[in-house]
């Protein structure tokens, strides 16, 4: 049977996890079926220490990452968090996500690298108090709705500080 990946992991499935554990039971069973431990063995060994290898590689970026470890948890209880059909958010979600477009906006406009990255702090924050809110409904209050809201809106801070980031490196080019 496929382990899911905090299994794989040897890891308890929850959102609140021990970032160093997850580092050193990857790194764990990355140097057990490392490629070169398998240079003679049998093509089917060396084939289930690809794909173990492989497993657990993308178990360790989706668990790494807040916004897909809390999206995966939500799968695992087979709910869909409908990042791309539910774009519904609260008012004041949409009036933060407007000021911070607006600002980022003005930040380009203006070469402003300092602004740029006082927006990225502003949205780091926000992300880690959806992050605690995440870890309470899904750890705690198993409440699966705000969780999937969570992860929207997690989801939505990170594309938009993946953006921030880009225009960052522009302006540093330039």
């Amino acid at each position: 049977m496929q382990k899911n990946h905090f299994e794989l992991l040897n890891l308890p499935a929850k959102f609140a996890i021990d970032a160093a554990l997850l580092e050193k039971n990857f790194r764990k069973i990355q140097s057990e079926v490392h490629p070169d431990r398998f240079v003679s063995a049998p093509p089917a060994e060396r084939l289930q220490s690809m794909q173990l290898a492989t497993s657990a590689n993308e178990a360790y970026q989706t668990l790494k990452n807040p916004t897909s470890r809390g999206r995966y948890l939500l799968q695992l209880e087979g709910i869909d968090t409908e990042e791309e059909s539910n774009t519904s958010m609260p008012t004041e979600f949409l009036m933060l996500q407007m000021e911070w477009r607006e600002a980022i906006d003005d930040a380009r406009s203006a070469g402003d690298i300092t602004a740029l990255d006082s927006l990225l702090g502003d949205m780091k924050q926000e992300a880690s108090l959806l992050q605690q809110t995440l870890s309470v409904a899904l750890d705690e209050d198993k409440n699966f709705a705000i969780a999937a809201e969570a992860v929207r809106k997690l989801n939505f801070i990170d594309k938009v500080r993946e953006d921030i980031a880009r225009s960052i490196e522009k302006l540093e080019d330039n």
